[in-house]
């Protein structure tokens, strides 16, 4: 007998083990293979910043790039320069005298302040300075343009025409003024996104749907891919006229020109990464929306943070003295009430401090950092009340098959 109640004891030890490791086996062994839908969060507020802000305040115009504008370009006015990850190549964003000043061009340069070509022609407009960008790996170039505005001269008939000028071998470098000779390409009434290699050529549009605007550019970690926001012009002329931030539909958009739309709702802030490229997260008011990049079965998930918002808020303005309520239909960053506010609300009072989330920095697969702030876009631009917290992302307590 005894015997046989060790058998039995031993065989329930066997199956408990056999148990545990096939439960072991099916937990997701890293965070991107968890689905959006699955993933469970904790919520931090108030807490500092992410170290990625700090260090793109500190960025600065190359020296040795600004020199060069200083003593060959003095017509052109260098707005901003783009060095490659690798440290070798990069991009100056400048502005022309017939240029408007919304729009600019784009010149490459090496890393020692030496001009190599112009990377886009004359009848192209690049717009958005934060949308021009270098793929991880520094193998591609990036960027938001639509068709220039610049009147284009009428063609000089052949038998008028001035005889070319030979030219002269003193000056084996182009001059950055010139441009030189591109191939045909596709521009339009509208932003659209565009790609070119690390030496400036195969220049193309990756986007080709007139009557969108894209915006708010941004590359995956990987370089698989990019995501961007679009929305229509009409929508976007009718968000400037109230003086709102410009909003649109998260979209992704693969190397050759394919797109999936991941939401029908208007997002308000740029889309970010996950730093190993397998989702992407935008806010829309006070929720956070993310998304499944390269799985064959997408999924999304709405993280609703309006309850913890208001909570935090609550006690930041008791800390912050003296804090003074507002009036729940108050307009917020954009002119209008913060997401998910309920109509009837109009005699509830909400903290100061509390606003939509105006950007997102995914420092790590589990880190989800959201900046909360009051944007007024009225005479000029004025940021109050910055605030950061933190979502700590992790799988459901689920089993998943």
């Amino acid at each position: 007998m005894f015997v046989s109640l060790l058998s039995i004891v031993l065989l329930l030890s066997a199956l408990a083990c056999r148990t545990n490791s096939d439960s072991q086996g099916v937990r997701p062994r890293q965070l991107r293979d968890v689905p959006a839908r699955r993933l469970a969060f904790t919520f931090q507020p108030d807490v500092q910043p992410p170290a990625t802000v700090a260090a793109e305040e500190a960025k600065t115009i190359i020296p040795a790039i600004q020199q060069d504008f200083d003593q060959r370009r003095q017509d052109d006015a260098l707005l901003r320069t783009v060095p490659s990850p690798d440290g070798q190549r990069a991009l100056a964003l400048y502005g022309t005298n017939d240029e408007p000043t919304q729009t600019f061009r784009i010149d490459l340069y090496s890393a020692d302040g030496t001009f190599l070509r112009n990377v886009t022609p004359p009848n192209l407009a690049v717009v958005f300075q934060d949308s021009v960008a270098w793929s991880a790996d520094s193998s591609f170039i990036a960027f938001v343009g639509r068709k220039s505005l610049q009147a284009e001269p009428s063609p000089t008939p052949i038998e008028q025409g001035p005889l070319p000028q030979p030219l002269s071998s003193a000056s084996p470098v182009p001059a950055p003024s010139i441009a030189p000779m591109f191939a045909p390409l596709a521009v339009f009434n509208t932003e659209q996104v565009y790609l070119c290699n690390r030496d400036g050529y195969d220049l193309k549009p990756l986007t080709t749907r007139d009557g969108l605007i894209y915006f708010a550019l941004s590359w995956a970690p990987d370089t698989h891919a990019l995501v961007a926001l679009a929305c229509k012009e009409s929508e976007w002329q009718a968000r400037e006229k109230e003086f709102k931030t410009p909003a649109g539909r998260p979209r992704l958009i693969s190397l050759d020109g394919g797109e999936r739309l991941l939401d029908d709702a208007l997002a308000e802030a740029p889309p970010v990464w996950s730093a190993d490229s397998s989702k992407v997260a935008t806010a829309f008011g006070v929720d956070i929306g993310i998304y499944d990049a390269v799985s064959k079965a997408s999924t999304q998930a709405r993280i609703e943070l309006r309850e913890q918002l208001l909570t935090a808020s609550a006690k930041f303005d008791e800390r912050s003295a003296p804090a003074k309520s507002k009036p729940a239909d108050s307009p917020n960053k954009t002119g209008a009430t913060p997401a998910n506010t309920p109509a009837n609300t109009s005699t509830v009072t909400l903290p100061v401090s509390f606003n939509p989330v105006v950007r997102l920095e995914w420092s790590s697969p589990d880190k989800l950092y959201i900046e909360t702030a009051y944007i007024s876009l009225r005479s000029e631009l004025i940021k109050t009340f910055s605030r950061w917290h933190l979502l700590i992302l992790s799988p459901q307590a689920a089993v998943l098959k």
